[in-house]
């Protein structure tokens, strides 16, 4: 049975790199071939990248886990059961991407200093400035050739492509530090202690009528699930439910 993947992070590090991969599938998802459609979607969550990058300290935050996943990498490498082939690549992977997000000038950086970006971030920050009859600038964009306007959208992405691939390595192994487990409530409810958890990774059926609520901590966190309601928006499902829980 197909099933649905809720995700909720307990702590701001975890919170920044999902709201970045979340981005980063929405400017993937917008094509050259398709960007006079799309091109909404496509600025605003590249500007929204740019301004995650710049307002935290993500790439500080990216090191540190990236380093420690260095020091374990290490440490299973000596261990007999593992797939070492894949563990050197993931190990070469790491290193490589160490080497480039610890120099302070970042490729990323050069996004700000561009004209035609910088032009379109102020009026896009502007609730409805976005109109094409007020940016002839990006209008005339639009209708350059596609292979002009692709070739630049490949570009302003390679910029940022150590910070996607660093971020997607990191993830892949939180997503990795523990599997699902089937959990059975009588009130559709459950909580439990936060100590070690990053990630809480939840499935339910695809044909489930209800969803999680999740909110929490380090120290604690708790899920309660809902009914959608035409009244009151949403209520509480005080019913018995089983469902699959990772603790990652």
């Amino acid at each position: 049975m197909t099933s649905i993947l809720y995700e909720h992070p307990l702590n701001e590090t975890i919170r920044n790199f999902l709201k970045l991969e979340h981005l980063f599938n929405q400017v993937h998802q917008c094509d050259g071939e398709n960007i006079h459609l799309n091109h909404q979607v496509f600025f605003t969550a590249l500007f929204s990248i740019i301004d995650t990058l710049e307002r935290n300290d993500v790439r500080g935050d990216m090191i540190r886990e990236l380093e420690r996943l260095e020091q374990n990498l290490i440490i299973w490498s000596k261990s007999p059961e593992v797939d070492n082939d894949a563990l050197q690549q993931n190990l070469a992977e790491t290193i490589q991407l160490l080497t480039q997000l610890k120099p302070n000038q970042q490729a990323w950086w050069q996004l700000k200093q561009n004209k035609l970006l910088a032009t379109l971030k102020q009026r896009f920050a502007i609730q409805g400035g976005s109109c094409l009859f007020d940016l002839p600038q990006l209008r005339y964009w639009l209708n350059q050739p596609i292979t002009e306007t692709t070739a630049q959208i490949d570009h302003w992405l390679s910029l940022l492509a150590p910070v996607e691939a660093s971020l997607t390595l990191i993830l892949k192994f939180i997503r990795l530090r523990n599997k699902f487990e089937k959990i059975s409530t009588e009130s559709g409810f459950y909580q439990d202690s936060g100590e070690g958890i990053l990630l809480l990774r939840i499935k339910l059926p695809k044909n489930a009528k209800f969803y999680p609520s999740i909110s929490g901590n380090r120290f604690r966190y708790s899920i309660r699930f809902m009914l959608p309601c035409e009244e009151t928006g949403k209520r509480y499902a005080n019913q018995a439910m089983v469902f699959e829980l990772a603790r990652c």
